[in-house]
């Protein structure tokens, strides 16, 4: 038991002496801007991208689904109409009806000569079994593993691909945050009397191949090779609307295009500023910027996971962070139903962020995320329908009401955050 205790106390010391030399325990910098762009400016969208190394291309929405049922449908009949090729990267994946009939719809258009290639997260995937995967493999379907555990790099596996992404023919992708999993259809293990509240959004254009480049990207990193045939060599001269395209690559506590986009995008808020996020652990920068933007008039609401949850002592966390956000009377509204998984930003009428980042440091420092931002007042319109009828279906916690959250919470919540940089 002694040599026990011994081993456990190296490893411990071992991963404290790494992450401080990462700089995991240095204090935080504040950030602080003056007359920045409001998001009607003309030059708001130019000085987001600036700030957050986002890509600037043209692309347009083109549908809009929430629901498990309607974003699995969404996703296969995509699929159906897929001609040359389909490229998906996901980062859940478990056992259960969603993922064979995943399997089934790929399989079989792998047998009319589509080429499929898989990006799966070695991490989010681990509950699959082998032969789910050498099914694939019988077809010509390439499935390759990102960030498998090494050895030689233990600190490596923090790095998660977190992305949601299919991109059928280079025509159309779908972006959102569901993984392909029957819990999106409600969890009874953890009590949803509701499917998870998420969505996915279909858009076109140029965009397109900027989004292809990051799933090559990935695809590299995991050993694939990258035939140039399969690349557009161009792309085609379209008048749609810009979006901007934030891509977490590899991010570190100093560089992080997510933080750096969602700061942003609070700063330039003038009317609203609606936040849609389960895991909800802003930095003491960014709950300053959150404070100054109600301060000056916006209305700021946070919509957040409650009790049905899939990660429990991460929402004792982020409750034990409330009392930054109060200090500012900031609402903070928590999901009934069941688990919210859905991550999405509405700036004011009509700016929209959404993909697969949280607002907490995991997305920020540690995973590859993706995220699309957009000036369009329709789809704002639909994303602000979206956030009423989720609020609408949520439990605004009051200051007196967190003052009695019981003990025990406070102590796990205080418990982990010794780990925030990690959650």
């Amino acid at each position: 038991m002694v040599i026990i205790i011994q081993i456990l106390c190296i490893i411990i010391i071992v991963i404290l002496v790494s992450l401080y030399l990462q700089g995991y325990f240095q204090p935080e910098k504040n950030y602080y801007f003056e007359n920045f762009p409001p998001s009607d400016s003309e030059y708001f969208g130019l000085t987001v991208a600036n700030f957050s190394d986002s890509f600037i291309v043209s692309g347009n929405i083109i549908n809009f689904w929430v629901g498990a049922n309607e974003i699995y449908s969404a996703r296969l009949k995509a699929i159906e109409k897929a001609e040359e090729f389909i490229q998906l990267e996901t980062y859940i994946m478990t056992p259960g009806n969603r993922a064979d009939e995943f399997a089934q719809a790929i399989i079989n258009k792998a047998k009319t000569g589509v080429k499929v290639q898989l990006v799966v997260d070695n991490y989010g995937v681990k509950s699959m079994p082998d032969s789910y995967w050498n099914n694939f493999k019988k077809e010509g379907i390439e499935v390759w593993k990102f960030n498998k555990f090494q050895w030689r790099n233990p600190l490596k596996n923090l790095r998660r691909n977190h992305r949601k992404l299919l991109i059928v023919d280079n025509k159309i992708a779908l972006i959102g945050g569901a993984g392909i999993s029957d819990r999106w259809d409600g969890w009874p293990e953890i009590g949803d009397q509701e499917p998870w509240l998420d969505y996915e959004i279909a858009i076109e254009g140029n965009v397109l191949t900027r989004l292809s480049g990051f799933f090559w990207q990935h695809w590299l990193d995991t050993k694939g090779v990258i035939n140039f045939v399969d690349i557009p060599s161009q792309q085609k001269e379209e008048n749609l609307p810009k979006i901007l395209v934030t891509a977490n690559d590899y991010p570190s506590y100093k560089d992080s295009s997510i933080r750096s986009l969602f700061q942003t995008l609070i700063l330039g808020s003038t009317q609203r500023l609606w936040i849609a996020t389960p895991y909800f652990l802003p930095n003491s920068n960014s709950c300053r910027m959150l404070r100054d933007a109600k301060a000056r008039g916006v209305d700021v609401k946070i919509l957040t996971m409650g009790k049905h949850c899939d990660k429990p002592f991460v929402r004792k966390v982020a409750r034990e962070r409330y009392d930054k956000l109060f200090k500012g009377e900031i609402p903070i509204y928590e999901y009934q139903p069941s688990m919210i998984h859905a991550k999405m930003i509405l700036v004011d009428d009509q700016w929209v962020s959404f993909g697969s980042a949280n607002f907490d440091p995991r997305s920020f420092f540690q995973n590859d995320e993706l995220n699309l931002s957009l000036k369009n007042s329709d789809f704002a319109a639909q994303v602000e329908a979206f956030f009423i009828k989720a609020f609408e279906k949520s439990h605004l916690i009051t200051l007196k009401e967190w003052h009695k959250r019981p003990l025990g919470d406070r102590l796990i919540g205080s418990f982990w955050l010794l780990f925030y940089w990690q959650l």
